[in-house]
C-alpha cells in the first residue's frame, strides 16, 4: 500500500495550476512508494551527475554551484528579515528552470503568507517541483511533500513531512524555519520551543546560520514562559549578528512578558539603528508603542502610529496593517480619541472581508471594520466564515469556529456598545485563545477587550478577577493598575481603589523620570 495520495485537483482552485508548458497537472504522488525507492535511484543519479551540498553541507541534487549560492541568498534574506526573498528567488527559478530546491523555497515561503491570494500561484509553484521531482534527492522529496500537503489544506502532514526532514537533516534551516514560524501561526506554542530544541545540540556556532537557530529558540522559549533562557539565546543570536530583527524581536517579548516596560524601551531604542530598515520594522515599531501603551504615554503611541505603523498602508500586497489595528484597538479599549485613523485602515482592510484563510487575520479585520460602523463588511466577514467552517478543510478551521467568529462577534457587540453581549461571547474563549496563532503578547488583546466589556457592562466582580490575574503577570504596568482601581470603585470598596490608582501613579510617576 502506498501512503495517501495528494491529488493537485483537490486544491480547489479554479485554474493555472500546472507550470508553464505543461498543459496537465502532475500525476497524484504516493510518497511512500517514492520514499522506499528513492535509495535506488538517487544511487543511479549520482553516477550520471555528481550531487553538490549546500553550506551546511547536505546535498542538493540541482548540480551548479551558482544556483545554490543564490538560493542561500534569498534564504538569508528571508531568515534575516531583509530584502525581497520572492523576489531574489523569482530570479533564481528564471535563471535555473529546473531546480527544484528553488521552487520548494518559493513554495515553502508562500505557505507562510497565510492569504487567498497567493494559493493559485502556491499551487503552481507545487506543480512545477512535482514535474523536477524524479531528480529529486531525499530531503528535497520531503519537502515537496510538504509543500503539497499545504496546498491541499493538510498542515498537519505539511509539518510530518518537515519534522522528517528536519530528524533527516538536522542542519536543514529551512525545514527548521518553517516548522517554528508554522507553529507560530497555528498557536502551537510548545512546538515553537521544541522543534529547535530536539536539533539545537547539533548545532553551533561555526555552522552557517546558527545566529537564526538561536533567534528561533529565543522566541519559544520566551512563549513558553522560560524568560531568563530566553534572554539568554536572544543576547547570544546578536552577540552573533546585532541587525537580526527575530532576536531583538524575542528579546523585547521577553521584557514586555515580564512587565519590564523601561528596560524594554531602552533596549528598543538603543537598538533601533539596527532594527528599523527591516523587514519586521513595523512589528517591532508596535512592540515599542505597546510598551508606551502600558505607561499610559498616548501621545507618544499615536506619534508612532501616524509615523512608523501607518506606513503599512501604502503596501497593498502585506498585511501589516494588522499591527495597525492591534494597537487602534488597545487605545480604544484605553479610552483614547484616534480620530479619523480608523477609516483609511479599514479601507486597507476592506478585501479582507472575503479572506477566509486565517482566523488572526479576520480580527484584526474586524477590529477596523466595527471601530468604523461598517455594517456591511462586519456581515460579510461573518457571513464567509460561518460557510467556510461549513464546507471547507484547511487546518485553521477550529481557530475560526471556536476562537475567530466568538471574538469578531465580540468586537462588534463592543463597539455598539452592548458590553454584556460581548462578554458572553468572548469569556467561553480565553482559556483557548492559544488556536488564534500569534502570540501571547498578540493574544492578550482578548484578555483586555473581555476586561473592558466587563467593566463596561457593571460585571466588576468578573473584572476585578480578570484585572487582578493580569496585574500578577506584569504587577509594575500602571494600566493593570488603573483596570483594578476601576473595578473596586464599581464594587464600592473606595479605600481600595484609590490605593490601586495611587499604585498607578508610583509607575507613572517613575516613567516620568526615566524620560527626562
Amino acid at each position: 500500500m502506498c501512503g495517501p495520495v495528494l491529488p493537485f485537483a483537490d486544491i480547489g482552485l479554479c485554474d493555472n495550476l500546472a507550470p508553464a508548458g505543461n498543459s496537465e497537472l502532475p500525476e497524484p504522488i504516493c510518497w511512500h512508494e517514492v520514499l522506499e525507492n528513492h535509495e535506488m535511484y538517487e544511487s543511479e543519479d549520482n553516477e550520471q551527475k555528481p550531487a553538490l551540498k549546500d553550506c551546511r553541507g547536505i546535498p542538493v541534487s540541482y548540480a551548479n554551484s551558482a544556483a545554490i549560492e543564490a538560493l542561500e541568498q534569498a534564504h538569508e534574506s528571508y531568515l534575516a528579515f531583509r530584502g525581497d526573498p520572492l523576489e531574489e528567488i523569482n530570479a533564481v527559478i528564471k535563471d535555473h528552470p529546473g531546480f527544484i530546491l528553488a521552487r520548494l523555497f518559493k513554495a515553502a515561503y508562500l505557505t507562510q503568507v497565510m492569504e487567498t491570494r497567493v494559493r493559485k500561484e502556491l499551487a503552481s509553484t507545487v506543480a512545477a517541483a512535482s514535474h523536477l521531482s524524479a531528480d529529486a534527492n531525499e530531503r528535497e522529496l520531503l519537502h515537496l511533500q510538504a509543500v503539497t500537503a499545504w496546498a491541499n489544506d493538510d498542515v498537519d502532514g505539511a509539518i510530518g513531512a518537515w519534522e522528517s526532514a528536519l530528524a533527516r537533516f538536522p542542519h536543514d534551516l529551512l525545514a527548521l524555519q518553517l516548522l517554528h514560524l508554522t507553529h507560530v501561526l497555528f498557536g502551537n506554542v510548545a512546538g515553537q520551543r521544541d522543534v529547535v530544541g530536539r536539533v539545537y545540540r547539533l548545532w553551533d556556532a561555526s555552522i552557517d546560520g546558527f545566529e537564526f537557530v538561536l533567534g528561533f529558540y529565543a522566541f519559544g522559549l520566551e512563549e513558553n514562559r522560560d524568560f531568563d533562557r530566553a534572554e539568554r539565546m536572544a543576547e547570544a543570536s546578536l552577540s552573533l549578528r546585532e541587525d537580526h530583527p527575530y532576536a531583538v524581536h524575542a528579546l523585547c517579548h521577553a521584557m514586555d512578558m515580564r512587565g519590564r516596560q523601561s528596560d524594554g524601551l531602552r533596549f528598543m531604542y538603543n537598538h533601533v539603528s539596527k532594527w528599523a530598515q527591516s523587514e519586521l520594522a513595523i512589528h517591532l515599531w508596535w512592540h515599542t508603542a505597546l510598551l508606551h501603551l502600558y505607561q499610559q504615554d498616548f501621545e507618544r503611541v499615536l506619534d508612532i502610529y501616524d509615523h512608523e505603523l501607518r506606513r503599512s498602508q501604502d503596501h497593498a500586497d502585506r498585511y501589516e496593517e494588522f499591527d495597525a489595528s492591534a494597537l487602534l484597538w488597545r487605545l480604544e479599549l484605553a479610552n483614547v480619541d484616534v480620530g479619523q485613523r480608523w477609516v483609511e485602515l479599514a479601507d486597507k482592510w476592506a478585501p479582507a472581508a472575503k479572506d477566509t484563510l486565517y482566523a488572526f487575520n479576520n480580527v484584526h479585520a474586524m477590529m477596523a471594520f466595527a471601530a468604523d460602523s461598517r455594517e456591511a463588511e462586519m456581515q460579510q466577514l461573518l457571513a464567509t466564515n460561518e460557510t467556510y467552517i461549513d464546507n471547507g478543510s484547511a487546518a485553521n478551521i477550529a481557530a475560526i469556529r471556536d476562537v475567530g467568529l466568538p471574538f469578531c462577534r465580540g468586537i462588534r457587540h463592543f463597539q455598539n456598545e452592548r458590553y454584556a453581549e460581548c462578554v458572553e461571547e468572548i469569556l467561553p474563549i480565553r482559556d483557548n485563545s492559544e488556536l488564534l496563532g500569534g502570540s501571547f503578547v498578540q493574544r492578550d488583546v482578548i484578555g483586555w477587550t473581555l476586561l473592558e466589556a466587563a467593566l463596561r457592562a457593571g460585571r466588576f466582580p468578573l473584572a476585578l478577577a480578570i484585572a487582578n490575574e493580569r496585574c500578577e503577570l506584569k504587577p509594575t504596568c500602571p494600566q493593570h493598575w488603573i483596570d483594578i482601581s476601576r473595578a473596586h470603585e464599581g464594587l464600592g470598596e473606595i479605600s481600595l481603589a484609590v490605593a490601586a490608582k495611587a499604585k498607578a501613579q508610583s509607575f507613572l510617576t517613575a516613567r516620568s523620570r526615566w524620560m527626562r
